[in-house]
């Protein structure tokens, strides 16, 4: 077992899906509220459930993604009210990483895209007390 060292600026973060397991809890309910009225609709008519094919630009490569978490990414996260100014910091970290497709993030990247706090400030709301949305740190054998 990797010794796990006490998590600074430089951490990678993400959600953990298995917190969300382990609390009885839908990520995917919680995240067709974070659906634009657009893409709501869309949804409403569909089960929602499945997988798309997706063509990276750059490298032409084509993987599949959850249709949900694409959606979001590709659509929902770009519109202008996505995160706001008046949105808490636990729930901006929580909508960059959906938005991000939970690619592993730094809290000092978390900061470089979201200018609220400053790092060490976002990683004591991370690390201290309880988690929250299954916000935690990449096990270490995954970084």
């Amino acid at each position: 077992m990797p010794i796990r060292l006490r998590p600074d600026i430089n951490t990678k973060f993400h959600i953990d899906l298995k917190w969300w397991e382990k609390n009885n809890r839908d990520i995917r309910v919680y995240m067709r509220d974070l659906l634009c009225d657009e893409c709501r609709e869309v949804f409403a008519s569909q089960a929602g459930e499945g997988v798309v094919d997706w063509v990276d630009p750059q490298t032409g490569a084509v993987t599949q993604e959850d249709a949900l978490w694409h959606t979001v990414g590709t659509c929902c996260s770009h519109k202008p009210d996505y995160i706001t100014e008046s949105t808490p910091i636990i729930d901006a970290i929580f909508l960059t990483f959906v938005a991000n497709g939970n690619q592993p993030l730094s809290v000092q990247e978390l900061y470089e895209r979201l200018d609220k706090r400053p790092p060490e400030m976002i990683l004591r709301m991370l690390t201290r007390g309880q988690t929250y949305l299954g916000l935690r740190p990449v096990p270490t054998d995954e970084q």
